[in-house]
């Protein structure tokens, strides 16, 4: 079954890595992957989004109307995108960043405070880690170890920022899992 995933949010929120670390985490699991970059001329403080399919069969299009997932890392995103998702999808916000919630009766919100918990954590670059982390949890689109493994390999030239990389994304995980 294909399953289309859509991450929005200014550029240098880590909106277009959220997509490729839950891609090649799929791909390490062996499913079929699309992802499908967009953002603005100025890239950071623009407007960046990306398209992430996933399935057990071959992929037709990258392009996804009506995901069944968006997450939402701003207040533009949030109100631009809240029509694009299925009825009955799942919107993620970064509750730290989105004040105003979705019109719509016919699809699930999940706040996520990620930017928050990344200042919390000393690390405001990671709330895209954090949301991805309680992504993953409260999707299952890829197992936490999969998506480990993705951010290792990807922070793999600067093994520095392999572990509070990794307590992020725990850290999202996490979130959902307590039920805060």
């Amino acid at each position: 079954m294909l399953i289309k995933c859509f991450f929005a949010g200014f550029g240098g929120q880590g909106v277009l890595s959220m997509g490729y670390l839950l891609a090649y985490a799929a791909m390490k699991e062996g499913k079929q992957v699309t992802y499908l970059p967009a953002y603005g001329a100025e890239v950071r403080g623009g407007t960046a989004h990306c398209t992430v399919g996933i399935s057990d069969e071959e992929i037709a299009s990258p392009v996804a109307s009506e995901p069944e997932y968006v997450v939402a890392m701003n207040q533009p995103s949030a109100k631009k995108f809240q029509n694009f998702i299925s009825s009955g999808g799942i919107m993620f916000i970064n509750s730290t960043l989105v004040s105003e919630h979705p019109q719509r009766g016919d699809i699930e919100v999940v706040d996520v405070p990620a930017s928050r918990i990344a200042e919390e954590m000393k690390n405001t670059q990671a709330s895209n880690l954090v949301m991805l982390g309680a992504f993953v949890k409260k999707t299952g689109l890829v197992s936490l170890k999969s998506l480990e493994i993705s951010v290792e390999d990807a922070f793999a030239g600067k093994k520095k920022l392999i572990p509070v990389n990794l307590a992020a994304v725990r850290k999202g995980f996490d979130f959902l899992e307590e039920g805060k």
